[in-house]
């Protein structure tokens, strides 16, 4: 799983039928330090994120596949949280 912002939505008049009634969004990976880290890319929306707000994205084709309950999904990446807030504790140094 990875930490990403969402910076846009996807519109589509015809798409696979696994992709009904399912929202897709342009996910852009962060690094800890919540910045953007890597390419962009898509996922699908579980939980009705919006553009602007962290998330936690899933990137795993076979889990994707079980949670949308379609067998041969072409999902790899899935929106599964909206993250509230971050807290990294520091690493001791003893």
């Amino acid at each position: 799983m990875i930490l990403a912002k969402v910076i846009g939505n996807i519109v589509s008049t015809v798409k696979h039928e696994a992709y009904h009634a399912t929202k897709i969004m342009i996910v852009q990976p962060l690094g800890w330090d919540l910045q953007p880290k890597g390419t962009p890319t898509i996922a699908v929306d579980t939980v009705g994120a919006g553009e602007g707000e962290t998330v936690l994205v899933l990137r795993e084709g076979q889990a994707a596949k079980l949670i949308l309950g379609v067998k041969r999904a072409p999902v790899r990446s899935l929106i599964v949280g909206i993250i509230d807030h971050v807290d990294i504790a520091e690493k001791s140094k003893t």
